[in-house]
This record gives C-alpha cells, sequence and structure tokens, in this order.
C-alpha cells in the first residue's frame, strides 16, 4: 500500500515537474537494449489513480516515454500488478509511437487506433488501422506486434485471412548501391 500512496503521490505533482522530467529524459533517449530499464515517464492533461483496481488513466494530449520510445495518445490506461506496470494501453485518431533500435539507426514509427504495451516483455502490440514504418518499407495490417528488444515486426492474425498485410518496400537511391533485390511487395499472410 506504500508503493500506491508513493505513486498516487508522484501523479499528483504539478505537471512543470512532469515536464521537466519528461524533457530530461527525452533529451537523454538511450538506445534499445537499455529501454527496458529506464523509467517510464508520463505527461498528460488529467490523471487518476484508482488504489482498489491499481489501474492509473492519464487523458488529454499524453506522452509517455521509456528511453527511446515515445508514445503520443489521447488516452493512456496503466494496469498494474503488485506495484509494476505491467500493460499499458493507448487509444488516439491515431496514437502514435516511435523508437530508436540502436545508437544512430532510424527511428521505427508507427500509429493505430489503440495499442497495448507490455513493458516486462519488451512488446508493443498495434490494433486497428495499424502501421509500422521501418527503414524503407512499411506495413499495414489492423494487428501488428512489435518485439521492441528484436526491432522484429509481426502483422496480420493467423486465424483469419479476411485480415490482410499491405506491405510497401521503397527502392533505394541511386545513389546508394543495391545490396539485394528491392521493389514493391504484395498482400502477405
Amino acid at each position: 500500500m506504500k508503493q500506491n500512496k508513493n505513486l498516487r503521490s508522484r501523479m499528483l505533482r504539478g505537471s512543470s515537474c512532469g515536464l521537466l522530467l519528461l524533457a530530461l529524459y527525452s533529451a537523454s533517449a538511450c538506445a534499445l537494449e537499455s529501454d527496458a530499464n529506464q523509467p517510464i515517464v508520463i505527461d498528460s492533461n488529467t490523471a487518476t489513480y484508482d488504489d482498489v483496481k491499481a489501474i492509473s488513466t492519464y487523458t488529454g494530449n499524453v506522452v509517455s516515454i521509456q528511453g527511446s520510445i515515445r508514445v503520443n495518445s489521447d488516452k493512456l490506461v496503466v494496469y498494474f500488478i503488485n506495484g509494476e506496470a505491467d500493460k499499458l494501453v493507448f487509444t488516439g485518431t491515431p496514437a502514435k509511437f516511435k523508437q530508436t533500435p540502436n545508437e544512430g539507426a532510424q527511428d521505427i514509427t508507427g500509429e493505430a487506433l489503440t495499442g497495448e504495451y507490455y513493458p516486462k516483455k519488451n512488446l508493443l502490440v498495434l490494433i486497428d488501422k495499424a502501421t509500422v514504418w521501418r527503414e524503407s518499407g512499411a506495413y499495414s495490417s489492423d494487428f501488428i506486434e512489435y518485439d521492441l528488444k528484436t526491432s522484429l515486426v509481426k502483422a496480420g492474425e493467423k486465424e483469419t485471412a479476411s485480415k490482410r498485410v499491405h506491405v510497401i518496400l521503397q527502392p533505394k537511391s541511386k545513389e546508394q548501391p543495391a545490396t539485394g533485390q528491392s521493389g514493391s511487395a504484395g498482400n502477405s499472410k
């Protein structure tokens, strides 16, 4: 219970403190390997905590950051187990994320109407009108799993063939030597 009181008091501190922490953590964004070890910093217009249900809800221009992972959403609900964030559900029109997979690499970005982030599993699930942009490709589906640790993108659902995956692979510019085939891929399962 003491952890819950501490969490509540941290949530209720002024937004200027949250903005300061947000600025510090975004300025020192960490590479992929250390993301899971970083604290989750949340900034929003409003925040509530339900001690009985162990759920905190944030609304209004929500920005959540953990290392190099940044999510912008309209609403964020955090589910706690034993005082630790177990699952974060974010929604937006759309909600957007970005992550730097490693130092100096191009950011991986994405968006969806709903997302679920499991910090202990390093897993981000994008649901409904989901798209992930990675290097020169884009993956779109109503269901995308993104492993934050390995940068592995899995799109589509095995249970149904009615939900298709749309992939676009951009050719490399003529200035860069081609190292493999590139082109356009159609729908895949």
